[in-house]
């Protein structure tokens, strides 16, 4: 595994983390998670997340020469 793919995931594992902190304390309505509202701590949650694990994807696809 590349150093910048596994920096990736680590870095989605941190998110992960900081995002089941905040449901057990707050607890999560979908519309939290689907339409937070701006400035809240989920805002760009699911982008930020999303990128992350596309560039992965992207990544594990060029070391394995496959497409997606």
């Amino acid at each position: 595994m590349s150093s910048t793919k596994a920096e990736l995931i680590k870095e989605m594992i941190e998110v992960q983390h900081k995002f089941s902190k905040y449901e057990q304390e707050n607890g999560v309505d979908p519309k939290d998670l689907y339409k937070p509202d701006s400035g809240s701590e989920l805002d760009g949650y699911r982008d930020k997340y999303q990128a992350l694990a596309d560039k992965v994807i992207d990544l594990a696809h060029a070391e394995t020469g496959s497409e997606r």
